[in-house]
Parts: C-alpha cells; sequence; structure tokens
C-alpha cells in the first residue's frame, strides 16, 4: 500500500477533526496515511476569537510543512466563511503561495471549500444543514453557501460557542435538529456544518433515514484530500459521497 503524509492545522480547542480524519481514511482500500497536526490558538467561536486565530495561519503553515505533507488541510470552516463569499479560494492561494515560495509541493485544501467540492460532486442544488454555531456565525454560513449558489432550504444552529463543548455534543442532539429539518425536495443534508461538532458515526444511518445524500465538513474534506491525490473515493460506512469510486476498486 501506498503511505501518504497529511498535514492538519486545526484550532487548538479542536480534538474532532483528528479522531474523524484518521477513523476516515483508515478505512481507504490502497492507501495508508499519517496525520500531523499543527494548532491555532482559539476556544470560544466568535468573530473575534476566529480573526484572531486566522492571524496565525502564517506561522502554522510553516511549522506543518517542515513535516513534508503530501497535503494540507486546514481544518476550521467557519474560519473562512466568516469572511465573506470566496474566502477558501482566497486562503488557499495564498497558502499555496507561501508553500511553493518555501519549496515545499504540498497541495492545500480547506473544509470551507471542501464541502462546497463535496456538494457540487453530488450536483446538489437544494440543501439543508446543521450548525453548532451561534445564530449570527450561522448565517454568515448559510449566505456562504448560497453564494456559491446552493439554495439553503432549512438549516439548525445549535448555538454552542465554547468550541471544546461543539466537540462534545451528543449524537442524539446533532440528529434531533436534521430531523427537525424541512427536507421537501431537498438534494442533501449536511449533518455536521463543522469539523468540530462529531457526526461520523451518524452519517450511514442517516443516509438511509432520509433518503436523500447526508455528509458532513469532515466526509467533505476526506473527498477533497482524495481527489486532491489522486486516489479513488472508496470509503464505506460514511455516506454516499465517499463511495463515488467504490466500484471502480478491485474487491
Amino acid at each position: 500500500m501506498s503511505v501518504h503524509r497529511i498535514g492538519l492545522v486545526v484550532p487548538s480547542s479542536n480534538v474532532t477533526v483528528e479522531t474523524e480524519m484518521p477513523a476516515l481514511l483508515r478505512r481507504h482500500p490502497t492507501s495508508e496515511f499519517s496525520f500531523h497536526s499543527t494548532r491555532m490558538r482559539m476556544h470560544r467561536v466568535s468573530p473575534e476569537e476566529l480573526a484572531a486565530m486566522n492571524a496565525q495561519r502564517e506561522r502554522c503553515v510553516m511549522e506543518i510543512a517542515d513535516a513534508a505533507p503530501e497535503a494540507i488541510l486546514y481544518a476550521c470552516l467557519v474560519a473562512l466563511m466568516v469572511g465573506g463569499p470566496g474566502e477558501h479560494q482566497r486562503v488557499e492561494g495564498a497558502v499555496a503561495e507561501q508553500l511553493a515560495t518555501g519549496g515545499s509541493e504540498a497541495i492545500i485544501r480547506s473544509s470551507a471549500g471542501a464541502l462546497v467540492e463535496g456538494l457540487r460532486a453530488l450536483d446538489a442544488k437544494r440543501i439543508a444543514i446543521v450548525t453548532p454555531y451561534l445564530r449570527p456565525l450561522a448565517e454568515k454560513v448559510v449566505e456562504y453557501l448560497e453564494a456559491e449558489d446552493f439554495a439553503v432550504v432549512d438549516w439548525r444552529a445549535l448555538e454552542v460557542a465554547d468550541n471544546a463543548e461543539v466537540g462534545c455534543i451528543p449524537g442524539e442532539r446533532v440528529m434531533e435538529a436534521a430531523r427537525s429539518l424541512d427536507l421537501t425536495d431537498v438534494d442533501a443534508v449536511v449533518l455536521s456544518c463543522c469539523v468540530q461538532m462529531p457526526s461520523l458515526a451518524l452519517i450511514d444511518d442517516a443516509e438511509r433515514e432520509f433518503g436523500i445524500p447526508v455528509l458532513s465538513a469532515a466526509t467533505a474534506g476526506a473527498y477533497s484530500l482524495l481527489r486532491g491525490l489522486g486516489l479513488p473515493v472508496a470509503i464505506d460506512g460514511a455516506g454516499s459521497l465517499l463511495r463515488a469510486d467504490v466500484a471502480s476498486v478491485p474487491a
């Protein structure tokens, strides 16, 4: 099996992406992965702390580049979406330039950009989302996705400001919010529009229950990394997005 080194740039209070991403990619049928993280200080999910966290980006990118990863995931969705439409493209471009200047050949992806990529791969136009954020930040996420030409038909904000508490939101609460959504003519559900709110164990069952594609910031991140590395998207048990290439992988 080929082995691929993944760098993660995460908020200091985030623990979920470092749990769910390895759990996802460990299921890959043809490749193995190692994961290496660098952290930006952030505890409360507020515009002020998100801005202060983003200001640490260049240092963190330099640090993780020293580990020579093949791919880097900027793993905080709302930190980019709060910056307004197109922010993931601007940040990914700036990081790519920084990496190239430093002699790194790593590709860069972001959770924000990956979610957009994943929804487009599903050809989803009308979506519903569940977020852990306070309502004003959740509205920013809705506006961001709508600027990317998705119709956000319905959405829920669980209004948890403490990022450590976001990582402890029980699956039952996430599913309760999802079941309260109006899914009439919806093409896909984003069960966790945040890499810190756990949802990996819920994705497959939720997809069967709702009868439409279900994804999360984490599953979209895995999809984007695999596509970026030119690897088959063939992971079971995490929704239809990650089964895109299952038929093409020898059993």
